[in-house]
């Protein structure tokens, strides 16, 4: 393949600063784990974690935890952590809800900071859930705003006098393309609107500078690149020169002042903590604290460093694939250009998937035709990178694809 061997892989592998990070997570034998970017690996801590919490914390010290073991902080301990991995100051970010939950809050809250203007700018291929949200409070809100929703390269011209705020995902979670974080925030506070970015396909894989670039708003979930496992809380930044007005529409009990004065009347807390809502998740968070752990135990730069190495790999070895087997690139060229991942289309590439999820290539699909192959850096290796795509070779050239059960489509694709 391109005239690169498998030894050269293993060569990469002797090479690699982070390859004994791979000993702290659970793979399956035999498998090659290319999803990351949708369910990270299990870390090895977390078992012994959880057991802890549910043994000694809950079935030992019962209700006292909260205090004794400090679950009420949790979200705010696992906030200022992941903070740090997303360039946020102490007390910017918050652990609570999903990822869409926390976009109805933030988006709630900027359109309040920005009361005369009725515009959310968003590009048409963001991820859905973001599009349903902003749908879904313009319809609470009596219709009276507008999503106006733009071709990725046509954003920055669609900012105007009356947009309110500009959202976007980081990295496209089809083609992993990046956008330009610190220029699109400068062209949205050129026009006066509010920044708010959402960070589930780049938190955990790359640096990101949030404060750095002026970002206002921000959310992001758990279970991808940070390890949280399924269903994994998500978390909510906002910036400190928001936060004294930001007013979400969720004004639960654990965003009071005083959540155990137990008053009738509702007053925000002072500083992030008002972003809250309901009680928080402790298994969850305690899940989602161990793989935040193991991202702060290395340096973000050298697992970008990894990531671009090992997609660019794959983008080589897959190159003569293309019109020979009819696979084309989905997204830019350079891998800088990109998160973690690599993005192909084919007409049957769903079937192709299955195909190489029975051999053991774990990767998934994004309807109309992608294939898409998460590279997580921390417990991947080059010659995994260099097997699945020998996999997905033989499966082309063989039509390995074509059988009944791989184009029976699963609720979970």
């Amino acid at each position: 393949m391109t005239g690169i061997s498998r030894e050269d892989a293993l060569a990469l592998d002797a090479a690699d600063e982070l390859a004994a990070v791979r000993e702290r997570f659970v793979l399956p034998e035999g498998e090659i784990y290319l999803d990351g970017n949708s369910l990270g690996a299990l870390p090895r801590a977390t078992a012994e974690r959880l057991r802890h919490v549910v043994e000694a914390e809950w079935g030992r010290d019962l209700i006292r935890s909260w205090n004794a073991a400090g679950w009420i902080d949790l979200p705010q301990r696992v906030g200022d952590k992941i903070g740090r991995l997303v360039g946020a100051a102490a007390g910017e970010v918050v652990v609570a809800d999903s990822t869409s939950v926390n976009l109805f809050k933030a988006l709630s809250a900027a359109l309040r900071l920005r009361p005369d203007r009725r515009v959310i700018v968003t590009e048409r291929g963001n991820f859905p859930t973001d599009l349903y949200v902003a749908q879904g409070l313009i319809e609470q809100l009596g219709g009276r705003h507008e999503l106006r929703m733009v071709e990725r390269d046509a954003v920055a011209g669609a900012i105007g006098a009356d947009t309110a705020v500009v959202m976007l995902t980081h990295v496209d979670y089809r083609t992993g393309a990046v956008h330009d974080m610190a220029g699109v925030t400068a062209a949205a506070h050129g026009q006066g609107a509010l920044m708010l970015w959402d960070l589930a396909h780049s938190a955990g894989a790359m640096p990101v500078d949030l404060d750095g670039c002026g970002a206002d708003l921000a959310v992001g979930c758990g279970y991808k690149y940070l390890n949280g496992g399924p269903g994994a809380p998500a978390f909510l930044y906002v910036a400190r020169r928001h936060q004294e007005a930001f007013r979400q529409p969720l004004t639960g009990w654990m965003g009071h002042a005083e959540p155990f004065a137990f008053g009738t009347g509702y007053r925000p807390a002072d500083g992030i903590r008002r972003a809250l809502c309901g009680t928080p998740p402790v298994l969850s968070l305690a899940a989602l604290e161990a793989g935040v752990d193991e991202l702060l135990a290395v340096d973000l730069r050298a697992v970008r460093r990894k990531s671009l190495a090992m997609t660019g790999l794959f983008r080589r070895l897959v190159a003569g694939m293309g019109l020979e087997l009819g696979l084309e690139l989905a997204g830019p060229e350079d891998p800088a250009a990109c998160g973690s991942q690599v993005s192909l289309r084919h007409p049957q590439g769903y079937a192709i998937v299955q195909a190489l999820i029975a051999r053991g290539i774990v990767g998934d699909f994004r309807a109309p035709d992608i294939l898409r192959f998460g590279f997580a850096p921390l417990y991947l290796r080059f010659a995994d990178v260099w097997d699945a795509a020998a996999a997905l070779r033989d499966v082309l050239e063989t039509g390995a694809w074509d059988r009944p059960e791989f184009h029976r489509r699963h609720a979970v694709t």
